[in-house]
């Protein structure tokens, strides 16, 4: 399961990791904001700056081990305006969704150009990694596993109160490790991640043929 990448790997993937992290943890927190709950403005985590969102421990083991964490966005749902399943399951959303749009506009920065830049072939596999990574962040929290965003997603969706879902809470954690560390989830993501970004770099093939 561990994995030690070399310096170049890590190079080439942190740019990707910290990025990702940190816009999935501020998207959470900015929208909680923008429906009434103001704790995450209130701890400083309405930023940019990655070091309020990425914990050490978690980036290191997403290095070594291919999974990882970054520090939660604190959320107090009752002080959302309107429905609060509503608004827990957008903000729940907002994460993959960011990850999904960094994705997109590094397709976009791939297919105007970015070769051409200076150090254009390491840029290139930068920016690679940071769509290849972006949209495994948002797949993978998709997943309707608590304490993924998914499982809340999930919540917000399906009608009643899901007490079946609030139980599996207490065994999520669990179950993630189990599924992980069999393989199981890498089999399963890779028939949706795969195509996605294949789909990406298709779409910057199509910019770089439109543009030059």
């Amino acid at each position: 399961m561990l994995n030690l990448p070399t310096l170049y790997e890590v190079g080439i993937m942190l740019p990707g990791i910290i990025l990702g992290l940190t816009l999935h943890e501020l998207a959470h927190g900015w929208t909680a904001d923008r429906l009434g709950d103001h704790t995450a403005r209130y701890q400083g985590r309405l930023t940019l700056n990655p070091l309020a969102h990425v914990d050490i421990i978690g980036l290191i083991l997403l290095f070594v081990a291919g999974f990882g964490w970054a520090k939660p966005v604190p959320v107090n749902p009752y002080n959302f305006r309107g429905d609060v399943r509503r608004g827990m399951m957008l903000v729940s959303l907002a994460g993959p969704a960011a990850n999904m749009l960094i994705a997109v506009f590094a397709a976009a920065a791939l297919g105007l150009g970015a070769w051409q830049l200076p150090f254009g072939r390491e840029l290139v596999a930068v920016i690679r990694e940071i769509i290849h990574i972006n949209v495994i962040l948002a797949v993978f929290n998709l997943l309707p596993i608590p304490p993924l965003d998914g499982s809340k997603i999930l919540a917000g969706i399906l009608p009643g109160r899901q007490e079946w879902l609030y139980t599996l809470e207490n065994y999520g954690v669990i179950i993630l490790l189990f599924l992980l560390f069999t393989g199981i989830i890498g089999r399963v993501l890779g028939w949706i991640i795969i195509p996605i970004y294949r789909a990406l770099i298709g779409l910057a093939t199509a910019l770089s043929t439109i543009a030059f």
